[in-house]
């Protein structure tokens, strides 16, 4: 369940534009709030069929878009490489007497660092 709730505030995350006004409040009271669907529909005065479905519809075009585009996978597996860079440059460091290497090798890990926060 936990992947799952991952995976979806991912998608909200990268797509979340793309939904409804409703579709996005109702999604982020139900996956990042951690709300009920009773709940939700408590709080708008609708049947919990009708929270649900909004949510059901939200999921449909968010995971529509990440199968078009892939956008979380290559940001994922870039977020892997940039760490395996970074291990790399680090090991290569230490087996490294040269200065200049030294050099290149530091600028490395700065670019790895400012690439992983963007």
């Amino acid at each position: 369940m936990k992947n799952q709730t991952y995976r979806m505030t991912m998608l909200f995350d990268f797509y979340g534009e793309l939904l409804t006004d409703r579709q996005k409040e109702f999604y982020d009271l139900y996956y990042n709030e951690d709300l009920s669907l009773a709940e939700i529909a408590e709080n708008y005065h609708l049947s919990r069929q009708g929270v649900r479905d909004a949510i059901v519809r939200a999921e449909a075009v968010l995971n529509e878009m990440e199968e078009k585009t892939g956008l979380i996978q290559r940001f994922q597996e870039q977020t892997r490489d940039l760490r395996t860079l970074r291990e790399l440059a680090d090991a290569a460091d230490q087996a490294n007497s040269d200065p200049v290497v030294a050099d290149y090798l530091r600028r490395i890990r700065e670019l790895c660092d400012k690439l992983k926060q963007e």
